[in-house]
């Protein structure tokens, strides 16, 4: 197994490290160590997300794209993600809207990815779902740690939940320019 594989592989095993820290229950929880738990989440969840940043440089870097890479890698990114809004919905009240739009827009991407695949083609994740990506990111550690240091000063700013906003709001765009730009590959695969 190549270090690119390796990384993704930690990804995939940092999910519940970060619920230990983050669910209500376990880390902390019992001695008053709440906020300390979600803070470790938060370094889990930046640690892991530049992981995936890592992997394909790396990868490509190396020439050591593989097949078990390419399994790997998109099934973390999403395992990551999903698992982080899902228990945000459970410990911050987090839509249950925004969460199952970011969700819906990943199913259809793989979909297309996956009929792409088939037909021998591969599609480079665009800019729009990387500003996406970005936005969403930032929104997941800035309500995992409440939006610390920001809440010091303007206590009443939601950043985390700002952000959030914008990254459903890309969510929405990213996936309507997906599904519009490779459209031609759904036709091709329906018949």
């Amino acid at each position: 197994m190549n270090l690119p594989n390796k990384l993704t592989l930690s990804r995939i095993l940092a999910v519940p490290v970060f619920l230990f820290f983050l669910v209500p229950g376990w880390f902390g929880q019992f001695m008053g160590l709440d906020q300390w738990g979600r803070y470790a989440a938060a370094a889990v969840f930046v640690i892991a997300s530049i992981t995936d940043l890592l992997d394909g440089m790396i990868a490509r870097k190396q020439n050591s794209v593989s097949q078990m890479g390419k399994f790997l890698d998109p099934i973390a990114d999403k395992l990551l993600v999903t698992t982080a809004l899902t228990a945000l919905v459970a410990t911050d009240n987090l839509s249950v809207w925004a969460v199952v739009i970011i969700i819906a827009r990943e199913f259809i991407v793989t979909g297309i990815r996956v009929v792409a695949a088939g037909q021998g083609v591969v599609i480079a994740a665009g800019k729009l779902g990387k500003l996406k990506t970005t936005f969403q990111t930032i929104a997941i550690v800035a309500i995992l740690i409440r939006d610390f240091p920001v809440s010091l000063i303007f206590p009443w700013l939601p950043v985390g939940r700002i952000c959030m906003a914008i990254a459903v709001v890309l969510t929405v765009v990213s996936g309507i320019d997906y599904v519009v730009k490779n459209a031609y590959i759904i036709k091709k695969g329906g018949s």
